[in-house]
């Protein structure tokens, strides 16, 4: 699964640390999640989506060719 975690934060000038303080999560996790080594619950999918105010497709690309 890709995503556009890092390409969102610095458009809405959050560094890790501030996206997983909102996102409740430890800064290594959005870490993890930006250099794709984990997938996330539907639930912080949800959350993060939420951050930014967009839906879960337009933050995390789920790709079917793996």
């Amino acid at each position: 699964m890709d995503n556009r975690i890092k390409e969102l934060r610095a458009k809405h000038n959050l560094s890790q640390l501030e996206l997983a303080q909102k996102a409740g999560v430890r800064r290594e996790t959005i870490v993890f999640l930006e250099k794709g080594k984990y997938n996330p619950s539907l639930k912080l999918a949800y959350d993060i989506s939420r951050i930014f105010n967009l839906s879960i497709e337009e933050v995390f690309v789920f790709n079917n060719e793996k």
